[in-house]
């Protein structure tokens, strides 16, 4: 009886021991998930964990016959290690080029995913880098299943003005208000960072801005709004109770980008989630892209960019694979 006793007590300690939690973080040697090259630059991470499954949605840019495409694709993995590869969900097309996957949001029976356009017609590699144009504008697409995608549909965050009064935005994220539930906030690159509202995402509200870089990611931690941006090298942070009075929070996170020629260039666009209850993660697991060994500006920003990931237990002190 002692033995069976003994053997039923190892087991319960078995199922609940910290280290096993922690196996997909563990199980990954590079920080790199998706690797840029002269060709290819995978960009704007934004990712939904779902029945156990990562859904990794991103900007992934071709350079086609000497000419430059960006698309927003799809790949899924069950572990962090092992990913489909990218499947193009938006078309072929160097007016619109949507991009810029913000995040993925459940609303009422569906998945809402938004994300931008990036217009730059007839660009061509020897142009590089060249910039979108004022033209670029924020949209969601919807799917009941992650497979099926409808076509974009244009986000009229500025209310009832026509859309080429709105303005260049780009970078859209969305998050539900904490404390009214069903009601909706998007969050955009405009002005430092734009904020609308909508409770049906046919009809919005402008509420006003604050100064942030691009790429913005909200979460909702302890009755605290967590804002995470890019300037212009790295990832930083800011807090509100109210998404009207902001204040920095933490340090400029740089991760390990002093030892990573891939990201010299820049590390950005961090997105940030919370899978702390989860027993196979336990932590903030960020995904970010950087480009290198060059800047932007020099050239890498159309190709050697590289998707990575990172993680943390406060969101002050980050880890990755292969840390020394």
């Amino acid at each position: 009886m002692k033995s069976k006793a003994l053997l039923f007590l190892l087991a319960m300690l078995f199922l609940s021991c910290p280290i096993q939690a922690q196996d997909h973080l563990a199980g990954l040697s590079s920080p790199i998930l998706f690797k840029g090259d002269e060709q290819t630059a995978y960009r704007d991470p934004a990712v939904l964990f779902h029945n156990n499954r990562f859904y990794l949605f991103y900007t992934y840019v071709k350079i086609e016959s000497d000419s430059i495409f960006q698309y927003t694709a799809l790949s899924e993995s069950g572990n962090l290690r092992d990913w489909t590869p990218p499947r193009i969900l938006t078309p072929r097309d160097q007016r619109l080029n949507y991009s810029s996957p913000g995040n993925i949001i459940r609303f009422r029976d569906e998945w809402i995913l938004c994300l931008q356009t990036y217009p730059r017609p007839d660009y061509t590699a020897d142009q590089m880098p060249r910039f979108g144009t004022g033209d670029a504008r924020i949209f969601i697409m919807r799917s009941k299943d992650l497979v099926n995608w409808s076509s974009p549909e244009l986000l009229p965050v500025k209310g009832n003005i026509p859309e080429k009064e709105m303005g260049r935005m780009i970078d859209p994220y969305l998050i539900e208000d904490k404390d009214h539930p069903g009601k909706w906030w998007c969050f955009y690159k405009q002005n430092g960072v734009s904020m609308s509202y909508t409770t049906n995402f046919k009809d919005w509200t402008f509420h006003g801005y604050t100064e942030s870089g691009e790429n913005v990611c909200v979460l909702n931690e302890n009755g605290e709004y967590i804002l995470f941006h890019s300037p212009k090298n790295g990832i930083a942070m800011k807090k509100s109770k109210n998404l009207s009075d902001w204040k920095d929070y933490g340090e400029l996170i740089t991760l390990g980008q002093e030892e990573w020629e891939w990201a010299k260039g820049r590390i950005t666009a961090g997105t940030v989630i919370n899978l702390k209850d989860r027993p196979d993660i336990r932590k903030y697991v960020m995904f970010f892209h950087g480009s290198g060994p060059l800047t932007e500006e020099e050239g890498d920003f159309d190709k050697n960019s590289s998707i990575g990931i990172a993680w943390s237990e406060d969101l002050l002190q980050w880890e990755w694979p292969g840390q020394p």
